[in-house]
C-alpha cells in the first residue's frame, strides 16, 4: 500500500493562518503597486507591464513554489538589462526572449542548479539584508519630503536624474511638499503606534494592519487638503499612478504579445540567457535571505524554487509582462507584516490583479509619501542596530564580509555589493584557515615536536604547517602523524616529503606516521594501529650527529 505524500511545511495550515496571511498580504500589495510601476518606468516598458509582472509573481508563483514567505515580481536588479535590451530588440522581440529565458530557468531548476544559492556564506546573506534595509530608507527620503520624480523601486547609489543616493538628499530640499510631508509624518505615527506591545495584542488593532490604516488615512488627509488648503494639494506626481482602462476594450488592449517571427535571431537567445542566469541568481539569493527572516526557519527547495520562476517569467513574457524574481524587499515586508504561509503571497497577486481590473482610479488616490512611511518601518526592522552587534560578536571574519557587502550595495547595486561581499568573505575564509591549522601541534619540554594531521588538509593549510615546521630547531624529535587524516592534499604531502632532506640536514629525529600518499585516502582502523605500528608507513631519520658526519 503506497504512503501518502507528506505536504511540505510551507504547505501546511494555509486556511488557519489566513487571519495572519491577509493583512499581510494586502500590506505587501500596497507596497508592490508603486514598484511594479515605477520598475516598469525604469526598464523603459509599459507601466502595465510591471503590473503583469507582479500579478504573474503573486498568482502563478505561489503555486508552483514551496518558499512560505517568499514574495515575487518585477526586480530593480533587472531594469537595466531589460532597458538595454527593449532598445536593442524592441518590446515584442523582447518578450520572446523572456519567454525562452524562462524555459531556460525551469531548465535550470530541472538540473537541480539551485544548488548555487547554498555556497553563499550568512554574513553576505545578513549584510545583504541590512544593506537593502538601508537603501530602503535612503531611498523613501525623497518620496516622504515630496520629491518623487525618482522611480519608486531604484535601488542603485547612481539615480536617475544624475544625482546619487546621499547628494540628492540636499538637493530634495529645493523641493519639499509640505502635504507630503504632513502624510507621511501622521503615517508613521500609527505604524510606530502599531508596533506597541499593547496594539499588537488587542484582538480589534489585530485585524487590521497598521500599513493598512496608514494609507487609508494618507488618502482622507490628500482629500481634506486638497477641499480646505488646496495650496497643500498633492500633485498627481506625488500619487500612485495605474494606467485606467475605460472599457474593456481598453483593457485588453494592455496586453502585448511575443514576435514569434524573431525565433531565428541569435540575439534573442543571448538575451535570454543573460535574463535567466540574472534572474536565477537574484531569486536564490532572495531565497536565502527570505529562509533566515523565517522566525519558523523553513527551508525552501530551491530547484523547486527555479521551476516556479521559470514558468512565472514565460507566462509573463507571453502576455506582455517583465521578467520575474523574488523580491527581497516585499518579502522582508511580507515576514515584518506577520505572513506564516504562501498564501500571502497569492493575497497579494489577487488583489494585484482585482485592482486593475475594477478600481484602478481608486489605486490612484494613494499618496506615495504614505507608502514611504511604510517602507522606512520595513527599513528599519531589516537593518537594526542589534543586528551590526550580533554579527560584531560572532567574529571579525565574519563582520568584515557583513560590512562589505552593506557598502557594497549602498554605493553600487544588489548583485555587485554581493559580489563584493563575496570576494572579501572568501579572503576571510583563507586567513581563517591559515590560522587555524588542519592539524594539532604539541610541544614538549625535551624539544619533542608532535604533529597530528586533521581529517581534511587542503592547500589552504600550506602556509600555516610550513611555517610551524620552518620554527622547529635544529637537534629536535618531531613526530607528523597521518592516521586520522582522510584527505591529504599533495602541496602539503610534498612539503612533508621535502621536510625530509631539512631534517637531516639539522639533524632533527623526524618520524612519519601513516603518510600513504595524498587525495583522499581510505580510513585507518585507529585500534590496528595501536596494536601494530607496522600498519602504518614510518620513515625514521633518527641518526645522531657523528653518524651523520
Amino acid at each position: 500500500m503506497m504512503k501518502a505524500t507528506q505536504p511540505h511545511r510551507s504547505d501546511l495550515g494555509v486556511l488557519s493562518n489566513l487571519r495572519h496571511d491577509i493583512p499581510a498580504g494586502i500590506a505587501v500589495f500596497l507596497v508592490a503597486v508603486p514598484l511594479c510601476l515605477g520598475i516598469a518606468m525604469a526598464s523603459g516598458a509599459p507601466l502595465f507591464s510591471g503590473l503583469i509582472a507582479g500579478i504573474m509573481g503573486g498568482i502563478l508563483v505561489p503555486l508552483v513554489s514551496r518558499s512560505a514567505l517568499g514574495v515575487s515580481g518585477p526586480a530593480a536588479g533587472l531594469a537595466v538589462i531589460v532597458l538595454t535590451a527593449i532598445q536593442d530588440l524592441g518590446f515584442e522581440t523582447f518578450l520572446l526572449a523572456l519567454v525562452v529565458a524562462g524555459i531556460i530557468q525551469a531548465g535550470m531548476g530541472i538540473a537541480k542548479a539551485g544548488i548555487i544559492g547554498y555556497f553563499f556564506p550568512s554574513s553576505v546573506i545578513s549584510g545583504m539584508l541590512a544593506g537593502i534595509g538601508i537603501i530602503i530608507f535612503i531611498k523613501q527620503v525623497p518620496h516622504a519630503l515630496g520629491y518623487d520624480r525618482d522611480y519608486e523601486g531604484d535601488l542603485s547609489f547612481f539615480q536617475g536624474d544624475g544625482y546619487n543616493s546621499f547628494n540628492e538628499l540636499s538637493h530634495i530640499l529645493n523641493f519639499i511638499t509640505p502635504g507630503a510631508i504632513i502624510i507621511s509624518i501622521i503615517s508613521l505615527v500609527i505604524l510606530i503606534l502599531w508596533e506597541l506591545p499593547v496594539m499588537k495584542t488587542n484582538r480589534i488593532f489585530k485585524l487590521f494592519p497598521g500599513s493598512l490604516i496608514a494609507v487609508f488615512v494618507g488618502i482622507l488627509i490628500s482629500q481634506l487638503l486638497r477641499i480646505f488648503y488646496p495650496e497643500l494639494t498633492l500633485e498627481t506626481e506625488h500619487l500612485v499612478s495605474i494606467p485606467v482602462a475605460e472599457t474593456s476594450a481598453d483593457l485588453l488592449s494592455q496586453f502585448i504579445f511575443p514576435d514569434f517571427s524573431q525565433f531565428n535571431n541569435p540575439q534573442v537567445y543571448l538575451t535570454a540567457l543573460t535574463l535567466a542566469i540574472v534572474a536565477s541568481l537574484e531569486t536564490l539569493l532572495c531565497v536565502e535571505a527570505a529562509d533566515k527572516l523565517d522566525v519558523d526557519k523553513r527551508v525552501t527547495p530551491t530547484n523547486r524554487e527555479l521551476i516556479a520562476q521559470g514558468l512565472a517569467n514565460s507566462a509573463s513574457g507571453l502576455i506582455g509582462g517583465l521578467p520575474i524574481t523574488q523580491v527581497i524587499v516585499r518579502s522582508s515586508a511580507n515576514i515584518q507584516a506577520g505572513a506564516k504561509t504562501k498564501a500571502s503571497a497569492f493575497v497579494h497577486g489577487l488583489l494585484l490583479l482585482i485592482t486593475v481590473m475594477l478600481i484602478p482610479a481608486l489605486l490612484n488616490l494613494i499618496p506615495l509619501a504614505c507608502l514611504a512611511a511604510i517602507l522606512f518601518v520595513v527599513g528599519y526592522k531589516l537593518a537594526k542596530p542589534a543586528l551590526f552587534v550580533k554579527m560584531y560578536k560572532t567574529g571579525m571574519y565574519h563582520f568584515i564580509p557583513f560590512l562589505a557587502t552593506i557598502l557594497g550595495l549602498v554605493f553600487t547595486n544588489l548583485l555587485l555589493g554581493i559580489g563584493i561581499g563575496l570576494v572579501i568573505a572568501l579572503l576571510c575564509v583563507l586567513l581563517e584557515n591559515y590560522k587555524v591549522s588542519g592539524y594539532y601541534h604539541e610541544e614538549h619540554e625535551d624539544k619533542t615536536f608532535i604533529i597530528r594531521l586533521s581529517e581534511q588538509v587542503s592547500f589552504l593549510n600550506k602556509a600555516n604547517i610550513l611555517k610551524t615546521l620552518g620554527r622547529i630547531p635544529d637537534h629536535s624529535k618531531v613526530v607528523i602523524d597521518a592516521s586520522d587524516s582522510r584527505y591529504i592534499d599533495y602541496d602539503v604531502y610534498e612539503i612533508i616529503n621535502n621536510f625530509k632532506a631539512e631534517a637531516k640536514r639539522k639533524d632533527i629525529q623526524l618520524k612519519i606516521i601513516n603518510l600513504n600518499g595524498y587525495g583522499s585516502l581510505e580510513p585507518v582502523d585507529k585500534a590496528l594501529l595501536g596494536k601494530n605500528n607496522n600498519q602504518s608507513t614510518v620513515y625514521d631519520s633518527s641518526v645522531s650527529a657523528s653518524e651523520h658526519n
